[in-house]
């Protein structure tokens, strides 16, 4: 097993086990992270975004595996999480891509790339899917997810 791989099983491993810290010690000090939830952020937001994940996740699961290494810096993983969203309440089963960039093994670019639509439908449910399709809805998600983030941030970071 490569160093990017070993990276890969400890990062989602963690996940499965809400183990924020492990999680936020795979990546680089200048890593990036981008999803359609959050959009682009740095890497002490998306340590801390973890942290949130991982401490308000309800009734939650994750697999992952089909870890292709597609270079001695690129790969992908394909990762499954069901849970409750802490919203609505509703219950979300998300398959993501996630594509890294890893060097010294630590993620320094991590990007997940998911149905958005799919996850609104799921997430909202009917205002999802109406609207859940438009730039005006993930907009409107993006800022409600990074003003989350920061309130979490400023009250436990």
């Amino acid at each position: 097993m490569t160093q990017n791989e070993a990276t890969i099983h400890k990062f989602y491993t963690a996940f499965q086990n809400k183990d924020y810290a492990t999680m936020q010690s795979c990546y680089a000090d200048d890593a990036v992270f981008n999803d359609p939830a959050f959009g682009l952020i740095d890497a002490e937001h998306a340590r801390a975004m973890w942290e949130m994940l991982c401490k308000r996740a309800k009734d939650f699961s994750l697999t992952y595996g089909n870890i292709q290494l597609l270079d001695e810096e690129y790969a992908t993983c394909d990762w499954n999480a069901k849970y409750l969203f802490s919203k609505t309440g509703r219950k979300v089963n998300n398959k993501i891509k996630a594509h890294l960039r890893l060097k010294d093994g630590l993620i320094i670019e991590h990007t997940d790339a998911f149905d958005f639509y799919k996850w609104t439908r799921m997430a909202l449910g009917l205002p999802g899917f109406l609207f859940g399709w438009s730039n005006f809805m993930q907009g409107k998600i993006q800022k409600g997810a990074r003003k989350g983030l920061v309130e979490f941030m400023d009250k436990n970071i």
